[in-house]
């Protein structure tokens, strides 16, 4: 199993409007610009989360996305497995017919248990737990940097501790 660009975007998108919470319109742009998704991808992605009830997509000038449920309702499972499907390991325990030994194989029980531990941790984390312990979010995204380099700005950081 990999997280596809696309569950890695999905997963930014709601960490990014649970910050915002619950109910609060914001926009495609908004979303897209800082937490570094591609616009026109975001909108693919948004559809995704809509069509699963995460959120509410709002058209025209003033149009967004809405949060429809509260962040800590809300597992890293749920999302994952809504951009890329079930979590599975390997085909035999994906379609278990197409493996001719699931049965008796010692493999295939090792390759349930490591699904279902996966399972377990990400249904254990919600989008409030994600957005206390800090952000997948880049903290200086491409479109956002200014023209100073970032060796410029550690030392602005650092006379600012001092």
């Amino acid at each position: 199993m990999r997280l596809t660009r696309a569950g890695e975007y999905a997963i930014r998108c709601m960490v990014y409007l649970a910050k915002q919470g619950r109910g609060v319109l914001t926009s495609r742009q908004e979303i897209a610009r800082k937490a570094d998704i591609p616009s026109h991808f975001l909108a693919k992605i948004a559809q995704d989360l809509a069509k699963a009830g995460f959120i509410e997509i709002r058209q025209g000038a003033r149009g967004g996305f809405v949060l429809l449920r509260d962040p800590d309702k809300i597992s890293l499972l749920e999302v994952v497995e809504t951009m890329i499907g079930e979590i599975y390991l390997n085909d035999c325990v994906a379609r278990p017919a197409s493996c001719k030994v699931t049965y008796g194989c010692a493999v295939h029980r090792v390759w349930m248990e490591a699904r279902d531990q996966l399972r377990s941790t990400l249904n254990a984390v919600t989008f409030d737990q994600l957005v206390e312990e800090g952000s997948c979010i880049p903290l200086f995204p491409v479109t956002e940097l200014s023209e100073t380099p970032p060796e410029d700005k550690a030392a602005d950081q650092v006379e600012k501790i001092q």
